[in-house]
């Protein structure tokens, strides 16, 4: 509720900084760090929280007592989510969306294409010719349509994790799963698919209607409802018998071409595989309703049934897979327990950073680390960055702190920026000092292809540079990342033996899985990673594992996968 709050709020206000939209994100930071559950608070309990004020309150205490928000619904009706959409190009702020809405009658992706087109952009006040090519482009690099409009998977997959959590609640439901180019890890999606097992659909289906998220229902159905969010995203659920939920599973999971592959597989052993099971069909004289379920129930029954090693929902895109898990085997994929460490991890020493560095450590260490690598922005990141001399005193700190956990070995280790050029913060005798190090882009998105990949080259090359971290400095669905010849960075990153990260934070999952994929082929190493800034984000692990599967990543090739002693004797090689 807060977060939708700020993106209105900027919008009616046109602008990001506004003291409402600042108050409402200081306020979702503060019950964040607090950690009770807000549900259970009084008013005079939410206003003693630093950072949450009287209005703030009283919205949360309306939002737990009657699922609305006035305020909220008013804001809605304003602001569609097709108008949402446009705020989300970059170079379409609220202050230029307020006036694109009031001087053209823009609402929508097309409109705005449209205006492009005829060159009316330009004569808008704060903008130009060079600012509606800029905005043409991402409009075109994001994959935007009014047409199809697909939803990041930082807004959708969150939603299907709540939804499937509260639908597994219910004594009438006997198991629950989100299936769809969603649980296959794509990036953006159309709609959310969950599958229900339950031998009483009515009683699921009058749950469904009644819950928070329901907006406007499309359909009600005996065994079917789907529903649109406040966001426009359009939810299904289907209730099926227990003993089909694998198939359902399976099927409603996708992709088509693995299930084209999967049914072509049956029919050659006399099989028939469809949403309800798959079907023996030896025997033509037996009717179709009598013919034997061979396997329905879970998804592993129908690949063993197949002859097939099970198939994990993020490779199952038509890209060999099938011919793989029914052939020679699937390489031995990443799994979130073989994870042994993280090595791109805020504290509070970073200017986002939310979190001290003894709440960020008992946490890696709850999860059973073996290793952990604190790499607080380095001095070049304009506000959240730290420099050497704060470094130093960071050094120590996290010396202290390490006296603490004698199982966890801690690195001092630092998120290097690179610049335009390639250039690292520091230099390179006080880079040379950290532990360990992660390299990114936070800036100087706009170069061209030759240009990126120059710089990236650069920062692979250097000696200090252990990794590089959210390759193209993507946000899904928000901003484009940086352009590169991928066949180049992976040259580099076998010659200097440097990590290209898979970044497990939702909005980023950045390198992207066909970069993974790209990256496996030819031996680079990978290294999965939370860029957490809280104690609440290190299950973005599970993300980055996904991510990786997706792109058929081995568990060998993934260096935080390795003990503690290989690890260290990576990190601590001569390179370059």
């Amino acid at each position: 509720m807060l977060a939708e709050l700020v993106t209105l709020t900027s919008l009616d206000e046109g602008s990001n900084q506004s003291f409402k939209v600042r108050a409402y994100e200081k306020a979702a930071r503060s019950l964040e760090a607090d950690g009770r559950n807000v549900a259970e608070l009084t008013g005079t309990e939410l206003n003693k929280i630093d950072g949450v004020g009287k209005a703030t309150a009283s919205k949360i205490l309306e939002l737990v007592e009657t699922g609305r928000v006035a305020k909220l619904e008013t804001l809605r009706a304003e602001y569609p989510p097709e108008i949402v959409a446009l705020s989300r190009i970059p170079g379409v702020g609220p202050k230029t969306l307020k006036i694109m809405r009031a001087e053209l009658g823009i609402e929508n992706v097309d409109q705005l294409r449209a205006a492009i087109a005829d060159e009316k952009l330009r004569s808008l006040p704060g903008l130009g010719a060079t600012s509606e090519a800029k905005i043409a482009k991402a409009i075109d690099r994001l994959g935007l349509t009014g047409k199809d409009r697909r939803t990041p998977i930082a807004d959708a997959l969150p939603l299907a994790e709540r939804l499937v959590e509260e639908l597994a609640e219910l004594p009438e439901v006997i198991d629950v799963q989100f299936c769809g180019s969603l649980r296959r890890m794509s990036e953006t999606i159309g709609d959310i698919d969950i599958t229900v097992s339950s031998e009483d659909p009515p009683a699921v289906m009058a749950h469904v209607l009644a819950m928070g998220a329901v907006d406007d229902v499309v359909v009600a159905g005996a065994t079917k409802t789907s529903f649109l969010t406040t966001t426009g995203l359009q939810i299904d659920v289907r209730v099926v018998a227990p003993e089909q939920f694998g198939a359902a599973t399976l099927y409603f999971t996708g992709s088509k071409a693995h299930n084209i592959e999967l049914r072509q597989r049956a029919i050659d052993r006399n099989l028939l595989l469809n949403e309800y099971g798959l079907i023996d069909t030896s025997d033509e004289d037996l009717d179709p309703a009598e013919r034997p379920v061979v396997a329905s129930r879970t998804e592993a029954e129908i690949y063993a049934a197949l002859e097939m090693e099970f198939v994990p929902p993020p490779m199952r895109e038509g890209t060999g897979e099938v011919a793989a898990a029914g052939g020679d085997g699937l390489p031995e994929l990443i799994e979130r327990e073989h994870i042994r460490g993280d090595l791109h991890y805020h504290t509070a020493r970073s200017g986002d950073g939310r979190s001290s560095v003894e709440d960020m450590v008992a946490v890696a260490a709850a999860q059973g680390y073996e290793y952990l690598a604190i790499t607080d922005h380095g001095v070049d990141l304009a506000i959240n960055g730290s420099t050497a001399d704060e470094m130093l005193e960071h050094r120590e700190h996290i010396a202290e702190v390490a006296k603490g956990y004698p199982d966890l070995t801690l690195l001092w280790g630092c998120e290097l920026n690179i610049g335009g050029t390639g250039g690292l913060d520091y230099d390179a005798d006080f880079r040379a000092l950290f532990d360990y190090t992660v390299a990114s882009v936070h800036s100087h998105y706009d170069q061209s292809v030759v240009k990126q990949t120059d710089r990236l080259v650069a920062a692979i090359a250097d000696p200090t540079v252990h990794s590089i971290g959210h390759l193209t400095g993507r946000y899904i669905g928000r901003r484009p990342g940086i352009e590169i010849d991928y066949d180049v960075l992976i040259d580099a990153l076998l010659a200097y033996d440097c990590a290209l990260e898979v970044n497990g934070a939702l909005q980023r999952l950045d390198a992207a899985s066909d970069v993974v994929r790209k990256a496996v082929d030819r031996g680079v190493k990978l290294v999965i990673n939370t860029d957490s800034h809280h104690v609440s984000e290190l299950g973005r692990m599970e993300y980055g594992v996904r991510t990786a599967q997706r792109g058929w990543a081995p568990k060998d090739l993934v260096v935080n996968t390795w003990d503690r002693d290989r690890f260290l004797q990576w990190v601590n090689a001569p390179r370059g």
